[in-house]
């Protein structure tokens, strides 16, 4: 039995290390190994490309030409997209857009408007 810490988010009890970080295959959660967890969760912040934070509500704009997966169609570089919501994951950003429909955006493609 291995002696790898409980999950802080979760309690999950299948934790394994990755390099330099542990993983929960659970919640998806990671954290450094010098740490205990707690302290990078609560800091957890969103950035644009540009590194300025981002918040529930605001409005950003795209930066690069996007593909729609499953369609043949693309949003392009300076959509503007307002009232976005942050949500945990690959794909940080749930919306609305015009014209395509609800989308989960990363926050590395768009720029605070």
């Amino acid at each position: 039995m291995s002696n790898l810490p409980e999950c802080p988010k979760c309690t999950g009890q299948y934790t394994y290390e990755d390099q330099s970080m542990y993983v929960c295959p659970e919640c998806s959660h990671e954290w450094a190994i010098e740490g205990d967890g707690a302290d990078t969760d609560s800091g957890s912040t969103f950035k644009d490309a540009n590194g300025t934070p981002l918040s529930d509500g605001d409005s950003v704009t795209l930066i690069k030409d996007l593909k729609v997966k499953g369609s043949a169609s693309k949003i392009k570089a300076g959509t503007k997209v307002k009232n976005i919501r942050l949500v945990e994951g690959n794909h940080d950003i749930s919306c609305k857009i015009d014209g395509i429909g609800a989308m989960m955006l990363k926050s590395e493609f768009v720029k605070k408007a």
